[in-house]
């Protein structure tokens, strides 16, 4: 009987270890605060060209990290309006955003994709292929909130 109760112990213990583990991993680890440089912290593609051109942001906070490309997530305000936006730099078809880490409270994935799909922000290319067969893309709602994160181009998708 003791012998089962230390097995059950063992497995559960373990089972919190490896528990405790990978929500650090996915939460806490490899992740730190990204330098942007300033003048250049978002950039965004012209409809006329194929070079990201830096825009007007406020107040950018971001997070990276090296162990994939597809971490990369920000938080800023723009004054630029919608209107000028859509006239001046490449929309997103098919804008994704990935759940940040909890720690990064100001990105809510969930709440930018709604978003997204009813029209109250728009997607914009910020970086093609900023790692192969990844771009940054950024939202943008019509009070200026703005967010970018990386995803998948269709280089990756069937």
């Amino acid at each position: 009987m003791n012998v089962g109760r230390i097995a059950v112990g063992v497995i559960v213990l373990t089972a919190a270890l490896g528990g405790a583990f990978l929500w650090y991993t996915a939460e806490r680890a490899f992740y730190a605060p990204v330098a942007f440089q300033p003048g250049a912290e978002i950039r965004l593609v012209p409809l006329v060209s194929d070079q990201p051109e830096a825009i007007v942001v406020e107040g950018v906070e971001g997070i990276d990290a090296s162990s994939s490309p597809i971490k990369f997530r920000a938080c800023f305000t723009t004054p630029l309006s919608l209107a000028m936006l859509t006239e001046t730099y490449r929309g997103y078809e098919g804008a994704e955003p990935l759940v940040a880490p909890s720690s990064f409270d100001c990105f809510d994935a969930e709440a930018i994709g709604r978003a997204l799909e009813t029209g109250e922000a728009l997607a914009f290319l910020s970086e093609p292929e900023i790692h192969p067969g990844v771009d940054r893309v950024v939202a943008v709602f019509a009070d200026g909130r703005a967010f970018a994160w990386h995803q998948l181009n269709d280089s990756y998708k069937d």
